[in-house]
């Protein structure tokens, strides 16, 4: 989603803002733009549909002199993007300027009082409306920025992170927040502000998360103040990031994509380290041990979750239900939230994001909490949103994801559901010992095991050529592979923008069948598990409609290897933690045939890494 960032201080703000923005791209974008107060004293806004690049080039002959600033990256919502529509916005009097990122759903009617009172608007976007709200309460009210802030916020209805300069008063940097994340920095007689802390990291480590109604007022030289919309003073609360810098640059990798890719070994380390114990042979997640009596009475998990993370959670599905023997329901958040569930005290709500900003799940958090649910988050982003608005959770402990399309996360989060489960069915006696010993022995082998699937790099580039003609894909595996064939489809849709769909292999033919011919690729996951049988049937139906098979098999499978076009091999392990390596081939696959068809694999057109609006 949109991105902010902010700088008062006595260094140039251009520089900083600019690396800042370029630290956001990530998150994906349509236009961007940048407002400084320079130093005749002057407010000018320069912005240009297109890259930060774009921006940069637009600015090369402009006054970008200065010492506090606000830049933003915009994903359009209202108003096609453009350079009209790219932020920062002016108000009528150019007084102030203003970034937004989120939604102002009364923008509409807001829009028409104000051109009721002879105000004009040069823009098709909620985000004007809000600064000339903010200046027309100013000027008409007589009154401080501070105060026509917390004003207009009261009228406006949404979310939103705002930032906002007034030239009058250079000294000052305001910012907001409601359902949209912001962070301020604190640096050396320096602030900065950003969407989430890695533009501020290289200067400082230490920060303060916004809480939703925190109005931050940010004045060089003065300590940080943060009041909310009724002008009560909140005692900022200062943490420590812990955010190498390595884990945000490419390091020799031509994206970002691939290196989380090849981090996934060492990121499952991580995510297991201190929990997965080898030597005592067994699996510890301080929130089992601090929450069981919550966690044990459970009647039913509900998962609720958005895209790959809801694939992942259809995986922690299987494994709950199978080793646990508690009912699991899986959601998407964004029809959770509006459909009048049924949730009672004795359900466990376990929220997936990992942005831990993502606007349906939090909501679903905040409808299951006001029910009475006991709220069991699994996220990425340390500080986020979900962490805070939940009782208890887990950390996946991937380090930040930059590439859009979402990979170490996945495995990360399903990593997290295995231990979950892993300690839970300990603690029920619902799983025999055998098979606990037998999981935790093998969940300690996982990286290795992907290491092992990563050396096929350079054979599933190879392979990837032959299907960069291909208008469809068609992705098929049963049981713990069915989440996996879903995941490889969506990663292919995500940055080729080829067709694909993800299905139960069984369920082929209940209509997908029809479309199989020649010029239709399908993947399948035929690992030998207790299934094989049914999907080599699957393989056979295929092939017999001159379908062309790529399949994912164990090392040494000599049955599919005969009837399929290409094969992948990977290294076989217990069937509950297949996903963790079936994923990668799936991810690689996708990742190359984008490359070959010179799609921008890290930021593919549309997407945003956090999804923070409806």
């Amino acid at each position: 989603m949109c991105g902010i960032v902010g700088y008062i201080g006595h260094k140039d703000a251009f520089p900083i803002l600019i690396k800042g923005l370029r630290r956001l791209e990530y998150r994906g974008y349509d236009s961007a733009g940048v407002a400084l107060v320079n130093d005749d004293g002057e407010l000018n806004v320069y912005k240009t549909k297109g890259k930060v690049d774009d921006l940069v080039n637009y600015c090369s002959d402009k006054n970008v002199s200065g010492v506090v600033g606000i830049a933003h990256t915009r994903w359009a919502t209202h108003g096609e993007p453009s350079s009209l529509n790219a932020h920062p916005h002016y108000s009528r009097s150019k007084n102030l300027a203003i970034i937004h990122n989120g939604i102002i759903e009364n923008y509409s009617q807001l829009r028409s009082h104000l051109q009721a009172k002879g105000i004009r608007f040069v823009s098709d976007t909620d985000t004007e409306v809000l600064v000339q709200l903010i200046e027309y309460i100013q000027e008409k009210k007589n009154i401080d920025l501070l105060t026509a802030v917390q004003l207009a916020l009261h009228e406006a209805i949404g979310a939103y992170a705002i930032a906002i300069l007034d030239y009058r008063h250079p000294d000052t940097l305001i910012a907001a927040r409601n359902q949209s994340p912001l962070v301020v920095g604190i640096g050396n007689d320096e602030y900065f502000i950003a969407s989430d802390a890695s533009p501020i990291v290289e200067y400082t480590d230490k920060v303060v998360y916004l809480e939703d109604g925190n109005i931050a007022v940010i004045k060089q030289g003065k300590e940080l103040e943060i009041v909310n919309n009724h002008n009560r003073k909140i005692h900022p609360e200062i943490q420590t990031v812990d955010i190498n810098l390595g884990q945000i640059e490419k390091g020799g990798y031509p994206h970002f994509m691939l290196k989380e890719i090849f981090e996934q070994p060492e990121c499952i380390t991580n995510c297991m380290r201190g929990r997965v114990n080898i030597d005592t042979d067994n699996v510890v997640l301080s929130a089992v041990i601090d929450y069981k009596k919550q966690l044990l009475n459970a009647k039913r998990f509900i998962i609720v979750a958005c895209g790959t993370s809801w694939h992942a959670g259809l995986i922690g599905k299987q494994i709950i239900e199978n080793y646990c023997r508690i009912p699991v329901e899986v959601e998407y958040a964004s029809e959770f939230r509006y459909r009048n569930p049924v949730i009672t005290k004795d359900d466990v709500v376990i929220a997936i994001s990992q942005s831990g900003e993502t606007a349906d799940t939090l909501a679903a958090v905040k409808l299951a909490k006001k029910n009475g649910a006991f709220i069991y988050g699994i996220c990425n982003a340390i500080g986020s949103s979900i962490p805070r608005a939940t009782e208890t959770g887990s950390y996946i402990h991937v380090g930040p994801e930059i590439g859009v399309a979402s990979t170490k996360a996945f495995t990360g989060q399903v990593t997290v559901l295995s231990m979950l489960a892993l300690a839970l069915a300990k603690e029920l006696g619902t799983i025999s010992n055998e098979d606990y010993l037998n999981i935790v022995k093998e969940m300690h082998a996982i990286p290795d095991k992907m290491r092992k699937v990563l050396q096929l790099n350079q054979r599933i580039a190879d392979l990837s050529r032959t299907f960069t003609y291909a208008h469809d894909f068609l992705f098929l595996g049963r049981g713990y592979s069915y989440p996996v064939a879903l995941e490889g489809a969506l990663k292919l849709k995500e940055i080729s923008y080829i067709h694909a769909e993800g299905y139960p292999a069984a369920e082929m033919k209940h209509g997908p069948i029809a479309l199989i011919d020649s010029d239709m690729p399908v993947v399948v996951i035929a690992t030998h598990n207790a299934m094989y049988e049914k999907v080599l049937s699957n393989i056979q139906e295929v092939k017999a409609r001159k379908g062309k098979v790529i399949a994912i098999v164990n090392e040494g499978d000599d049955t599919i290897s005969r009837i399929a076009d290409e094969v992948i091999e990977m290294p076989a392990t217990i069937e509950c933690l297949e996903p963790l390596i079936a994923t990668i081939p799936l991810q690689l696959l996708a990742y190359h045939i984008a490359v070959c068809k010179g799609k921008d694999v890290d930021q593919p057109r549309n997407l945003a890494k956090s999804v923070t609006v409806e």
